[in-house]
């Protein structure tokens, strides 16, 4: 990817990059490294789809409790509570 361009919602592309320690399995990074002439690159984006999907998730469930929300105050306004009729306030 170009240099500047936004990878997912909300990272900033242009962030500077440090190393990180993983313990991985080391069977597992060989053969990946075999297939990838950018191992880093290869982690990076696996992040970037996982971060999005995480947060398209995260998306989803608060947007399905706005939703829920508006359902419930739209019977409450149209019928009321059943604790209406037995208030004493």
């Amino acid at each position: 990817m170009a240099k500047g361009t936004q990878h997912a919602s909300r990272l900033c592309a242009n962030a500077p990059k440090r190393p990180v320690n993983l313990s991985l399995n080391a069977d597992l990074v060989a053969r990946a490294r075999g297939q990838t002439g950018n191992l880093s690159e290869l982690v990076e984006g696996l992040l970037i789809q996982y971060v999005a999907e995480r947060q398209a998730e995260k998306d989803a469930r608060a947007e399905a409790l706005r939703a829920t929300v508006a359902t419930w105050n739209t019977f409450g306004d149209r019928y009321g509570a059943f604790s209406d009729e037995h208030s004493t306030l």
